[in-house]
């Protein structure tokens, strides 16, 4: 999982005494309590209307997946492990996947332009105009033409390129939707989730609102066995 990076630069901690560190345990304690760690097993609920899926709308099982366009590891989960994961559950009816924006690594990287919103921008606008379908093959040409985490590679110009490939999309009409963040609130509304399942980096996979330890073919494979169970 490529994880978020916390900030070091304020965390000096002054202990004056043992009472005073006693009522800071205390508040953060309190500040926590009733707030599920992630992977502690709590089911999180999440909005997913007007979201991608893929499958069958009445699978039994949810898989919710939080992804960054510049995670390599996110690039690795689609290629790598979601073919066999679509094979056995996804394409039989027995579970279907919902993809939700996380878009961090830009920000991250102190990057002048957030292409990581940007490129989560770009698939919304293919899903405004061609649904589930457009927004599948969106992010397949997305992971394909995935550069370096470290460098501006999903511009504007770039994305308008890609979408080219989508097959359907009307071109103008896409330009149109990502010069104007048309889709920018629904990338936002979709952070904001991952941060209220307290979501640690990208790809986060959810089975039935439960949060995983791995993204792997075996690990998801898993869940979703127990889940139906």
């Amino acid at each position: 999982m490529t994880r978020l990076k916390g900030n070091d630069s304020n965390r000096t901690v002054l202990v004056i005494g043992t009472l005073i560190a006693a009522v800071l345990i205390a508040l953060a304690l309190f500040a926590v309590r009733g707030r599920p760690a992630a992977g502690d097993g709590q089911t999180v609920s999440f909005d997913l209307s007007n979201q991608p899926v893929l499958g069958q709308e009445d699978a039994p099982v949810t898989l919710v997946v939080f992804e960054d366009f510049k995670c390599p590891n996110c690039k690795r989960f689609e290629e790598e492990f979601l073919p066999e994961i679509r094979s056995k559950y996804i394409d039989t009816g027995k579970a279907k996947l919902v993809s939700l924006n996380f878009p961090f690594l830009a920000q991250n990287a102190r990057l002048p332009v957030d292409d990581s919103k940007l490129a989560a921008q770009a698939a919304e606008c293919a899903f405004v105009q061609g649904g589930s379908q457009a927004y599948e093959r969106m992010k397949q040409i997305l992971f394909r033409a995935q550069g370096s985490e470290s460098e501006v590679w999903a511009s504007a110009s770039r994305l308008k390129e890609l979408a080219g490939s989508v097959d359907g999309l009307d071109q103008a009409r896409f330009n149109s939707c990502l010069d104007g963040n048309e889709t920018a609130a629904a990338v936002d509304a979709d952070e904001r989730q991952a941060q209220d399942a307290r979501a640690t980096g990208t790809p986060a996979i959810y089975v039935n609102g439960r949060l995983l330890p791995s993204y792997d073919a075996a690990t998801v494979g898993a869940a979703i066995d127990a889940a139906l169970q």
